[in-house]
């Protein structure tokens, strides 16, 4: 990518946040990035170049050194004012000090035993029952996808950002669009949701 279309999708994420950033809470970052150990192989760098004040869930999938991992993440997460979600691991959360957990939807029935024991709580969901379960589970937020085409081996058929505006008019309950997001079609959903994803993020 050079440095120019590097601009320009900057540029155009920067104005994606601005309108996000008029409808979420305050409570709630525009932006989450997820890590993924295969697609971001040095996730540090990349959440330093994440705006300040964005969010960064943390997938270990069951690594051997996700203590020491998410214990660097987190400090750099505290440095850039990012909100720090382990995703599917409420002990690692705890242990090092995480703002929250994300929940795949498949967990959702497991969180109720950890109401009020973190800052800020996050689902995942596929559907407009999921979202509704999510909301009825005291989630703070749901991750819904996916929203555009998506490399992503676990994405299904995208719904598009029609069927998010439908979805969104239905919830109650903070959304952000996941699968398939990118400088291009970002400013798509920054009116009714926040922006969630991996490469599509890492030139905001």
């Amino acid at each position: 990518m050079g440095l120019k279309h590097q601009a320009a999708s900057a540029r155009k994420w920067r104005a994606a946040i601005r309108r996000i950033e008029t409808h979420l809470p305050e409570y709630l970052p525009p932006i989450f990035f997820l890590t993924d150990p295969e697609r971001v192989p040095d996730p540090i760098h990349a959440i330093r170049n994440l705006p300040r004040g964005s969010g960064v869930i943390y997938r270990h999938f069951g690594a051997e050194n996700r203590l020491t991992v998410g214990a660097d993440l987190q400090r750099v997460c505290s440095e850039m004012d990012h909100k720090f979600l382990v995703s599917a691991d409420p002990q690692l959360a705890l242990t090092i000090n995480a703002d929250g957990v994300h929940w795949p939807e498949v967990k959702l029935p497991s969180t109720r035993q950890w109401h009020g024991r973190f800052r800020l709580q996050t689902a995942s969901a596929h559907s407009g029952r999921a979202i509704r379960r999510a909301a009825q589970a005291g989630m703070d937020a749901v991750l819904f996808s996916a929203i555009f085409p998506s490399a992503s081996p676990s994405a299904g058929s995208p719904l598009g950002a029609a069927r998010l505006r439908f979805h969104k008019a239905q919830a109650k309950i903070p959304i952000y669009a996941l699968g398939g997001l990118n400088a291009r079609n970002a400013g798509r959903i920054s009116g009714v949701s926040g922006g969630a994803g991996i490469e599509g993020l890492m030139s905001s």
